[in-house]
């Protein structure tokens, strides 16, 4: 059984409904959380078959998700699903990623392979990033970065097997509600944008994260940092904070993970 939540932030009803009804379609969805940052209430979320919540203001990504994630511990629900407003995805997949789980308890987050609405695989298993990979890789040429970011994203390792990974994609994150109680939830200092990495490698630490190729979703990336100066800014505002808490050069978990990781799929 699990609970889901989806943040949203000037979304509209019709935006939202057809992943409400796919999560309402699996048979081990208990609740929807719609967690609402808009400026503005939409008593239209309130007729759908979710609990709706408002903010009334843009607390983040992260904090806003951590309001239901608190519902799903009090509920004592065995597993959260943290998932995008722009997901697609069967339904039965989630059934059959709760029995994975349910067979492997030191799993403690799960992320499916993503795909681009035309078929192509979204790199989004990733190493443990350095300040390089996060901000100042994105002011390069893709021709000059070209071999690290092969590296960075695992593309080496085919996509095609089961992987424990130290940063998943936070677009759809299936997460064990007591590996939660034990690390803890979202760090809320992040605004947006590196909360994802921190929560997977804290639980990286203690539990496995896992790449799942076996499910498919569907997933329609904005990238908005790259496309809106604001969102850039705010991008490296809060890669700036993630850098301050775990090192900029010196993170010798950063290097020891990575290395492990490089070994297992053959990297050179």
């Amino acid at each position: 059984m699990l609970n889901a939540s989806i943040v949203l932030y000037k979304h509209t009803p019709s935006e939202i409904k057809p992943l409400v009804e796919t999560l309402r379609k699996a048979k081990n969805v208990s609740t929807v959380f719609l967690v609402d940052n808009s400026p503005a209430h939409n008593s239209e979320f309130e007729k759908m078959e979710a609990e709706y919540i408002f903010n009334n203001k843009n607390l983040g990504y992260g904090t806003a998700h951590n309001i239901a994630i608190r519902k799903t511990l009090a509920q004592n629900i065995p597993y959260h699903l943290i998932v995008n407003p722009d997901i697609s995805f069967e339904a039965e997949i989630l059934e059959r990623i709760e029995n994975f789980l349910n067979e492997n308890a030191e799993i403690a987050h799960l992320m499916p392979k993503i795909l681009y609405p035309n078929g192509e695989i979204q790199y989004l298993c990733k190493l443990l990033p350095t300040p390089f990979d996060l901000i100042f890789r994105r002011f390069l040429s893709k021709k000059w970065t070209k071999k690290r970011t092969e590296k960075f994203e695992m593309r080496k390792s085919g996509y095609d097997k089961i992987m424990n990974v130290p940063y998943l994609s936070g677009s759809f994150m299936f997460l064990r509600a007591e590996a939660l109680r034990d690390v803890g939830l979202f760090d809320e200092r992040f605004f947006m944008y590196p909360e994802d990495i921190d929560l997977t490698r804290r639980l990286h630490a203690k539990y496995r994260t896992v790449f799942y190729p076996d499910a498919e979703i569907i997933h329609n990336h904005a990238q908005a940092s790259y496309k809106n100066t604001k969102m850039l800014y705010i991008h490296i505002v809060n890669m700036i904070k993630y850098f301050n808490k775990w090192g900029w050069i010196f993170d010798k978990e950063r290097k020891e993970i990575n290395k492990k990781l490089w070994t297992s799929i053959s990297y050179k």
